[in-house]
Parts: structure tokens; sequence; C-alpha cells
């Protein structure tokens, strides 16, 4: 999770709130849970003593935890292949046995032969095929296919930031370009065809944890650890686009980068860019952390969430404070707005997200929603009437907003969820991991893709956030990560719901 202000390469680990888990070390504090739970006599870090390694024992734990999961799962294997390879030899035994009986006493005993050898040879067949499509089931699972890369291609990477990628997002005017937001206490703007940054925003003096823009004008609305969320205008010239990158070369996506330093990227950051350092306006009332803050439908107000609990409602001409939302127990985490209705959801870290409804000025209600067991990540509208929830419980849940009493779907994953989005158009929706992985389901819950990750590509660190752009007849993905870069994808809808 995004933290307050520091130095820049430490902000997003050394500034923490004393009781609480920062994002930026929740991997690891999950990978740690399972040696808590084992005796102190048989931790798998008492069997790594001695040895010779620069591995953190939080990760050669998980490491040896995985490696046991394999373990376990080739011994059934092996053991469902010696169960069958004694039925095919029963069964050999007993067919020929036959076929031998009928040939001393019949005088059609060669045409009786033919047909038992044929059924054996029949029954051995299909035992052989069940035997090989069963163990080839792991094998599968540790490499992507080529067609999940054809599905999802890598459009082009943006380096420039300093600390870890909190948020990105799409402007909803033209010029179209990509805002990240950065622990590193600035946000950039990105052309999205050549990956050159076209502006710096340095008004912060905290990690700059959200990034959102407004519906019809050139303005960006970002939240930060400074305990403050500051409206800006930008003006950014295109350069001329650059030919696409070769991406068609083979990659193995069994490797990984993980042994490359923190931070370590590849390419060169932004050269020397314009930098707005004044606000327009600069919204104040929170005594915590400002996580998160979004417009509202028609651009004249914007809500924020924060770490004091609490979210803000606030207009935008005047900078005035109209609403103060309460009712959470513990941190905000995320808000949202319904992109044509005054509708906000807010997600905490009291495992509950909440609905609040300004569409009538005089009642202005609250639905809570408690459906997951842990931290609720982001809570998301789409163009409908859904709400999709995200949780470091390890579980995406759909809502219906006619009848939200109990989820429509659920997606169970095996890593934490942080800031989801839908797609607009084909409602598609987006999970980043904090196990490094991208995830595509339908909103059914059905699992469409996993975006390509190989020591060529992909995100080396935590995925914080993804975004959506659809665009001139093309659907592409954006993705940001706490190893310091933003990654655009190219996805190829059609064939994706083929596949489906």
């Amino acid at each position: 999770m995004p933290v307050e202000g520091g130095s820049s390469s430490g902000s997003a680990s050394a500034a923490r709130h004393p009781k609480q888990k920062r994002k930026a070390h929740s991997l690891s504090i999950r990978r740690t849970n399972s040696i808590e739970e084992r005796p102190l006599g048989i931790q798998r870090g008492d069997m790594l003593e001695g040895q010779d390694s620069k591995l953190p024992l939080s990760l050669r734990n998980n490491l040896l935890d995985l490696f046991g999961q394999i373990e376990r799962e080739f011994e059934n294997l092996y053991i469902e292949n010696l169960e069958l390879r004694r039925e095919i030899d029963s069964l050999n035994e007993r067919l020929t046995g036959d076929g031998q009986t009928v040939e001393g006493g019949d005088p059609t005993k060669g045409a009786l032969k033919t047909k038992a050898s044929h059924s054996t040879s029949q029954l051995s067949q299909k035992l052989k095929t069940t035997y090989k499509a069963s163990t080839s089931k792991i094998v599968s699972s540790f490499k992507a296919t080529a067609g999940s890369r054809a599905l999802c291609q890598l459009l082009k990477e943006y380096v420039g930031h300093r600390d870890g990628i909190w948020d990105l997002s799409i402007t909803r005017t033209q010029p179209v370009v990509l805002g990240t937001a950065s622990a590193d206490h600035s946000a950039l703007l990105w052309s999205i065809e050549t990956g050159k940054c076209l502006l710096r925003y340095a008004g912060h003096a905290g990690s700059v944890n959200s990034i959102k823009f407004h519906p019809t004008e050139q303005m960006a609305l970002t939240a930060s650890g400074d305990q403050t969320a500051h409206i800006w205008r930008y003006m950014v010239q295109l350069p001329a686009p650059q030919p696409p990158p070769d991406v068609s070369a083979p990659c193995d996506d069994d490797q990984d980068s993980s042994d490359r330093e923190e931070g370590e990227v590849d390419g060169e950051g932004p050269c020397e860019v314009p930098t707005v350092r004044l606000a327009t306006a600069t919204l104040k009332s929170h005594q915590g952390v400002v996580i998160a803050a979004d417009w509202l439908v028609g651009g004249r107000q914007v809500v924020t969430a924060s770490w004091d609990r609490a979210a803000n409602l606030y207009e935008v001409e005047t900078s005035e404070l109209v609403h103060t939302l309460t009712g959470h127990d513990q941190e905000l985490t995320h808000c949202c707005t319904h992109p044509s209705q005054r509708l906000v959801v807010t997600s905490s870290r009291d495992t509950t997200f909440r609905l609040w409804d300004f569409r009538d000025p005089s009642i202005h209600s609250v639905n809570v929603f408690q459906g997951h067991t842990d931290t609720v990540t982001s809570a998301v509208f789409t163009v409908g009437d859904n709400v999709v929830s995200g949780s470091d419980d390890r579980t995406v849940k759909v809502w219906d907003l006619k009848n939200m009493r109990s989820p429509i779907a659920t997606i169970r994953t095996d890593s934490a969820v942080n800031r989801i989005s839908v797609s607009a158009n084909q409602r598609i929706i987006a999970l980043p991991h904090d196990n490094r992985q991208v995830r595509l389901f339908d909103m059914s819950g059905a699992r469409l893709a996993r975006l390509p990750r190989s020591n060529r590509m992909g995100h080396r660190r935590m995925v914080c956030c993804t975004a959506w752009n659809e665009e001139n007849q093309s659907c592409n993905l954006f993705t940001c990560g706490f190893d310091r870069q933003a990654i655009g994808w190219n996805i190829n809808i059609p064939a994706l719901l083929q596949e489906k």
C-alpha cells in the first residue's frame, strides 16, 4: 500500500503507519505466515542453516513450499501411473488368455483371436492416453502456451520513476496520454505510442498514491501521503509515433528475473521534461495519508479516501469540503465513482466496502457490504449495474447493484489482489497480483488469459494497478508495479472471447 513521504528510494518502506502492514512488504509478510504455523523444531529455516545462500529466509522457505507441492503432485501422478500400468497388464493377461482358450477348441479361432487382440489394443491405447494426459497437466502449468502470447502482446514499457508506481490512469480527453503516480513524490504523463515522458508533476511532498483525469478538461487529480489531494492542469504535445517494437521473438515463460537487483530496470529514465509544481487547488481536510481520489460524474466534485478512516467530498471550483463520509472501522484503501451516476464506493482494511448514494441531494444513503475476510483493496463500478471488489483474501467478487445481498460470481486466486479495473466495452476484469501476475476474467468468473511474464517481459515485483484503454477500435491494458515501471499490453479481444 502506498505510504507517506520520505526519501525517494525508501519512501515505500521506511515511512509506514505504526499499526498497519504496508503493501510494499505484504508479499514477504504472507510468505512467512506458513513458517509461523509449524513447530519451532521443524521450521524450514532450520533446514537451511549453514547453507551458503544470499536469498532471504522468507523467500527460501517459500521456494521450499513450492517445490514440496510439486513433489506431492508428481508423487500422486506416479502412483496413478503404477495403478494404470497394473490395470493394463491385468487386462492384457485376461484378454490374451481368452484368445488362447478359443484357439484350442473352435474352428473360428482366427477371427476370434483377431477380435480379442483388437479389443486389447483399444483398451491399452485408451489407458495409455489417459495416463499421458494426466501426467502432462503439471508440466503444462509451468509454461505459457503460444496462444496466450498471441492474445496478449507487449506494447510499450514506460520507465522513468525512481520508486514504485502505485497507480495509473488514461486521460478521457484528447490527446490521450498515460498518467502514473509513484512513491518518488511525482506523477508523470507519458505518450502511449512512443513511451516518452511528456510532463512531470512535482507538487506533492509525499508519495503520490493515485491519479485520475477530469472527464472533459485537461486536469488531473492526485492523492498523496502528504495528507492532501491536488488538482492541477496540464498541457502536452504528443511526439511523432515510432515503429512498433518487435515482440515476435519466442520467450521462455519458465525463466524469471527475480535475481535482478531491486529497482533495476531496462532502459533509461526520461530526460528533462516540463515540470508542473503548483496545483490549481489543494484539498487539505484529511488527518492522514490520502490513499485515493476520483472525480464524480460531471467533474464538478471529487471524493478522497484517507487512512484517517474517512472519505471527503469536495467542490472543485471552491475547494470547499461538502461532506465527510464516516463509518469505516479502519483505514480506507480505495475509492471509486460511478461513470454515469452520483454513486461512490469506498474500500477499507476493515474487510468491508461501502456504497454511498448522492443521487438525492437531501438523502445520502450508505450500504455496507461484508463479502470478504481480509482487506478490501479496491471496489470499482462497471458500465452496467455491477460492482467488482478485490481483496487480500485472494478473492474477487462481482455484485449486482440491484441486489447486493450476495455476490453473483466469485473468483478465487492464488495471491492477494490489488487495484483492479474493468474494461468498459467488453467488461473484462484485469487482476493485478502480489505475486507479479496479471490475470483476465469475465464477469461470470471464467478465466480468460494471463499476461505473459518472463525474463524479457512483465513485472519483476508486485503489480499494483491496472487500467484499460479502448480507444480507436483497439483494446490496450496498462499495468504498473513496485518495479518502478508501467507496461502497455495489446489485448486481442476477439481471439480472447473465441478462446473462451
